[in-house]
């Protein structure tokens, strides 16, 4: 068999042909992967569901919905019944004032707006530090936790900023953004937003009884 010779077409055409095939393993790879991850992700978001939410026996995966709120953005609304009567709901709330960029949490509230717990599902602050925000606002300790609190009541905010809650020690950015998507949560829960789906402006019934 005749050698190629190494010119540039010969060698641009080998080229080629490693790059299409690392395309198509890639591709497939992808494929492959992405409805296991799908599960995964389901899977990990529904156990934070019944983490964080009153006590359910509906499917609130089905029943989402996305709701906009002042700034522009719009956030998803898991709705919580029982026995077909409203109990509270789950909101998924993101944030970009983190030290380290953008916070994603998921917090349940009752249906008179009591925070019931909440679940950090992203973050890239920092180890030992920000990132000690996954426990630190539920610890029964000084005023830390935020579990069981109205926000009906009010904004939350930190001790230093006027507020009644205690930061993370030396993670006061990383604080701030936290409460400020709790606080973007419930804006959304108590009726403070536009349903993103018919443009209305909705109102929770529950908290307005």
């Amino acid at each position: 068999m005749k050698k190629l010779s190494s010119t540039f077409p010969n060698m641009f055409l080998s080229l080629l042909g490693v790059c299409a095939l690392s395309g198509l393993i890639v591709t497939g790879a992808n494929i492959y992967t992405s409805a296991p991850i799908a599960r995964s992700k389901a899977a990990a978001l529904e156990e934070a569901l019944r983490k964080v939410a009153p006590a359910f026996d509906n499917n609130p995966l089905e029943e989402m919905y996305r709701a906009g709120i002042s700034e522009g953005d719009s956030l998803s609304i898991y709705p919580a019944t029982k026995d077909g009567q409203p109990v509270g709901a789950a909101v998924e709330s993101v944030t970009k004032k983190g030290f380290s960029g953008e916070i994603k949490i998921l917090v349940g509230f009752d249906a008179e707006g009591r925070l019931v717990d909440y679940s950090v599902l992203q973050h890239a602050e920092t180890p030992g530090l920000g990132s000690k925000m996954d426990a630190w606002f539920r610890t029964d300790k000084n005023r830390q936790s935020v579990i069981g609190r109205s926000l009906a009541q009010g904004a939350l905010s930190l001790a230093k900023d006027g507020g009644d809650v205690d930061g993370i020690t030396a993670s006061t950015i990383t604080s701030r953004a936290f409460l400020d998507a709790v606080n973007r949560a419930y804006s959304v829960y108590s009726g403070n937003y536009t349903d993103s789906n018919t443009g209305a402006s909705q109102i929770n019934k529950t908290n307005n009884e």
